[in-house]
């Protein structure tokens, strides 16, 4: 009784998991696509991870999670630009966090990797992977938190001084 029951409690998640395994979508195309094989030459390990693999750095080890000069944030892979630091906050997540991006610049996606749908974010330039954003931002502002991996970025520093 106790497994019939489980089963079907269970059944309509399984259904729609295979479901979603089974869409196919179009695959984009990006302005700059290059070969698996280029992206792992030219990118750093860790940001190939992100950007390519959509892997995710640990916690309070990027580069810029506590990092607040001004300037733009871009990708590190095509350099298109995708956050301005004057949208930087401290989430205190251990990712840096921005309550808004460059929206042109970004492409919101549906991941389903932990078993429910999150919004992934990518440079709508060459695909990379970046982070996902989530509804727990400043309140204030947008009520957005775009929690990004520093291996995904690069900074340019403002130069009007």
């Amino acid at each position: 009784m106790k497994k019939t029951l489980l089963t079907l409690l269970l059944l309509p998640f399984v259904v729609s998991c295979q479901t979603i395994k089974k869409e196919t979508r179009e695959k984009k195309k990006y302005a700059v696509e290059k070969t698996e094989a280029t992206w792992k030459k030219e990118l750093p390990e860790m940001t190939y991870f992100v950007l390519r693999q959509a892997g995710t750095e640990s916690p309070f080890t990027g580069e810029y999670d506590k990092f607040y000069e001004s300037g733009v944030y871009a990708c590190a892979a095509c350099k298109t630009k995708l956050y301005y630091s004057k949208d930087k906050y401290d989430s205190k997540s251990g990712w840096p966090s921005f309550d808004q991006g460059v929206d042109e610049n970004l492409e919101f996606d549906v991941d389903y990797k932990l078993g429910y749908a999150r919004t992934e974010l990518k440079c709508n330039t060459c695909g990379g992977h970046l982070g996902h954003m989530f509804n727990d931002g400043p309140r204030k502002t947008t009520g957005k938190r775009h929690c990004i991996n520093s291996a995904a970025l690069t900074f340019i520093p403002d130069t009007d001084e």
